[in-house]
């Protein structure tokens, strides 16, 4: 279960169309399902089992969402400054070298893990029947990418990343790393000004939230889309 090459190039495109979707839930219109945002049906949940209020029942949703913002955004920043913000954008497969420092020590897909966090986070301001279509299709295009990835990198460099696989796991990272550091040379700024986007959906959350309005924070996601697209456009590729 590969993508395609074609998959690959237009992987931005195909996820900002599946957190549309997600979004506006259009078959809501005809299943006639509640629109209640994700955030509150779950916040809901235990406050009619009783065993916690309503109140707090969402602040701990909202934290849950602020921490899934953050880690998102610092998987995807941490990962682009080893691996560099251009070959993370590119429309094309590379692979020069085994890239085995950073966040690569543990884990080898931290960018796709960055984005399943993400994920969570924004599945929270959706309904929960585009909340559950997100996630999965979401999930079913990262494991596509992953698997078209890894198989390419094990046809360009052979042996040195089968042992690279064999010692670090795929999606679930170690608590210590399992290779040694190289001297990879980090691009930090240019990472966080690559994943701008990440950070401002962390904000977003972190500062509106606390409104308890999730068209804020969707505003917010929107204006920090915006930025980073213009930001994009400027960034230098290597």
């Amino acid at each position: 279960m590969k993508a395609t090459a074609l998959e690959f190039r237009l992987r931005f495109l195909l996820g900002v169309i599946i957190y549309v979707l997600g979004f506006i839930a259009p078959w809501n219109i005809f299943l006639h399902l509640d629109s209640i945002r994700t955030w509150q049906f779950l916040a809901a949940s235990p406050a009619r089992s009783g065993w916690l209020g309503f109140s707090a029942a969402t602040i701990a949703v909202l934290i849950l969402g602020i921490l899934c913002a953050l880690t998102g955004a610092f998987l995807r920043t941490w990962a682009s400054a080893y691996l560099d913000p251009s070959i993370v954008k590119a429309g094309t497969m590379h692979g020069d070298n085994v890239m085995a420092d950073g966040p690569y020590r543990h884990l080898r897909n931290p960018l796709y893990l960055g984005t399943f966090f993400h994920t969570f986070a924004l599945a929270l301001l959706m309904p929960p029947s585009g909340a559950i279509f997100c996630i999965l299709a979401i999930a079913f295009i990262q494991l596509r990418l992953i698997n078209a990835e890894e198989s390419f990198l094990a046809a360009k460099l052979g042996e040195p990343y089968l042992a690279y696989c064999a010692k670090v796991p795929r999606l679930f990272p170690s608590l210590t790393a399992r290779v040694p550091a190289s001297a990879t040379q980090t691009t930090w700024f240019k990472a966080l000004l690559s994943e701008i986007y990440m950070w401002g959906v962390f904000v977003s959350f972190a500062t509106l939230g606390w409104r308890y309005n999730s068209v804020l924070i969707i505003k917010g996601v929107l204006i920090s889309l915006g930025i980073s697209l213009i930001i994009r456009a400027f960034l230098p590729k290597r």
